[in-house]
Formats: structure tokens, sequence, C-alpha cells
């Protein structure tokens, strides 16, 4: 595991974190599998709620602007969004989907690996 020494940026050990969590359930899906069940995560990015809200109108705002507007789509998401992903997930369509893990982020995660936010 990174040591607090080793992982010095906020963002970096939350991307570390995302990433975990994305092994873990990939891992678990095995376990789970084998009781009848499947299990998935969806990582959200900028979803507009009343905390999204406070954090685009606080001291971090302009940041998280940048990455709205830098990102694919050009936009934040919305709960209904998020909500149709769960849907498809839990439902009869999505039988054959597990381990997995919907990045549902209009393309910031993009943007900062080939786009506008990489750092050169």
């Amino acid at each position: 595991m990174p040591q607090p020494d080793q992982v010095t940026d906020p963002l970096r050990a939350y991307q570390i974190s995302k990433r975990g969590n994305s092994l873990r359930v990939m891992a678990e899906a095995v376990r789970w599998g084998n009781r009848g069940a499947r299990i998935n995560t969806i990582s959200p990015g900028i979803i507009i709620t009343p905390l999204a809200r406070d954090e685009l109108n606080g001291p971090r705002g302009e940041g998280y602007r940048r990455m709205i507007e830098l990102s694919a789509v050009g936009h934040a998401g919305t709960p209904d969004e998020v909500g149709n992903v769960g849907a498809l997930l839990m439902g009869s369509e999505g039988a054959f989907i597990t381990g997995s893990d919907f990045l549902m982020d209009g393309g910031v995660t993009a943007a900062y690996w080939f786009g506008d936010l990489a750092s050169k």
C-alpha cells in the first residue's frame, strides 16, 4: 500500500483509491458470482447535486469548472444519468455485466490522460 509520504497529492490519492475500488469489484465478482450475484461499481465524475453546487461555488470551483469545460462532453452529469446506469446494471438488460467499473465522468479522466488537462 502506498504510504502517506509516497503519495502527497490529494488528487493522486483519490485516483489510487478509485483504481483500488475497481480492482476490488473485479476480484469480488468471482466470489459473488459463486453465490449467484453480480457486483459492479459506478464511478461518477462531477454530478450536479447540492454538494457539487457548493464545490463549484467554493474555493476549488474554478478547477472544477475547468475540468467540466475541457471534458469530452463539456458539461456535468445529472443524478438521473447515474440512475440510468444503475438501472441497467441491476436490470435484466445488464445480466451479463459483472466485475465492471463504469467510469461516467463525461471524459474528464480522458482529458487528464490525453487532452488539455494532461500535465505536459
